[in-house]
């Protein structure tokens, strides 16, 4: 789970026919988006919701995961839209993913004991470690996400570097085709990627369909749609995540979140592009990786009681290292990625 790198608004390039607002503008909801999904999966995590028998917990941190993949899945389509630069992405996406992931992990290996988790760590260093039999280290369980991403990413980047920007038509089709895996195998809630990635490539065509690259048509929908209805569909594909809605969950969520880039009511216009939201998409990616690390140690130990009370303990010290590893440890090599692939030569954006 992670952040595609940039505010997404950053280095925007104008969409084909996309009506109303500036372009950046109506990117900026994005940044919302990212912050909800955040703090969806630490509630999810984190917090008594409701009562058990609603099994809300599980939804709502599948929902935020949704979420999440779904605006990964944008930002880096839009990415390779813009520059069909395989190797200045794969540089952005190593240099964004791997410093602190890298570090999460052997931090991890050495707190549950090296001796016990060195025949895992391998297998999360090299990002395989969510494809069975499942070998997460304890503590990172929640790691899975980032296997997820990093297949995606070099998938992606094969295709490009295969097919060029006409080799990203093809993701809506493999949406469809791993959606049909799922309904075949009946994984309705999976952490293995074959059984999970069309979240991302939903992300991936609805950025297709907003740049106008799958036509004025689709564009049209999306700009008609009903927010209330899309929210509604994703809302009941998340909850009822056991149940045959869960197929269309990828579906859902990418329609709730594209119809905002168009339209939204105003109060969640004014939600998602307020400051406090744009803050937390900004340490969203630190804050998931550290979110379930420290829970996993005695901030998140004793009995029901004890655990809850260290509730707001744990939830400052992990905003703090949050804040700490996005501004002084990360930015770092996002700086460095940016140094290394400026100077290749932009491309405007152009029809496929």
């Amino acid at each position: 789970m992670t952040a595609a790198g940039t505010s997404p608004q950053a280095d925007a390039a104008p969409a084909a026919s996309a009506p109303g607002a500036d372009h950046r503008d109506r990117l900026r909801v994005l940044d919302g988006w990212r912050a909800l999904s955040i703090l969806m999966v630490i509630a999810g995590h984190w917090l008594p919701l409701g009562p058990k028998w609603l099994e809300l917990n599980a939804a709502v941190a599948a929902g935020g995961m949704a979420i999440f993949f779904t605006l990964s899945g944008f930002l880096i389509t839009r990415f390779l839209l813009e520059r069909q630069e395989v190797g200045a992405f794969l540089i952005r996406r190593v240099l964004r993913i791997l410093p602190l992931a890298w570090a999460a992990m052997v931090g991890l290996a050495l707190v549950n004991g090296w001796s016990a988790t060195a025949g895992l760590l391998p297998f999360n260093l090299a990002f395989v470690a969510n494809l069975p039999p499942a070998r997460l280290l304890p503590g990172g369980e929640h790691l899975w996400s980032l296997c997820v991403e990093m297949h995606f990413y070099a998938g992606v980047a094969l295709l490009v570097g295969v097919a060029g920007r006409r080799g990203l038509y093809a993701l809506p089709v493999l949406a469809l085709a791993v959606t049909l895996a799922r309904v075949v195998a009946g994984e309705t809630l999976s952490i293995v990627t074959w059984h999970r990635v069309d979240e991302i490539l939903a992300g991936a065509t609805i950025c297709l369909i907003y740049q106008g690259v799958l036509g004025e048509r689709l564009q049209r929908l999306f700009a008609t749609s009903s927010f209330a209805l899309a929210a509604l569909a994703a809302t009941a594909a998340v909850y009822f995540f056991d149940s045959p809605l869960a197929y269309l969950r990828p579906y859902a969520v990418a329609w709730m979140v594209g119809v905002t880039l168009w339209h939204a009511p105003a109060w969640a216009r004014r939600l998602l592009e307020s400051r406090p939201a744009a803050y937390i998409a900004e340490i969203s990616y630190a804050l998931y990786v550290f979110h379930a690390m420290f829970a996993h140690g005695w901030l998140g130990s004793g009995d029901l009681l004890e655990k809850y009370a260290k509730r707001p303990l744990l939830a400052a010290v992990t905003w703090a290292a949050a804040h700490l590893s996005t501004f002084y440890y990360e930015q770092r090599f996002i700086n460095l990625a940016r140094n290394l692939t400026s100077r290749r030569e932009r491309r405007p954006l152009t029809a496929l």
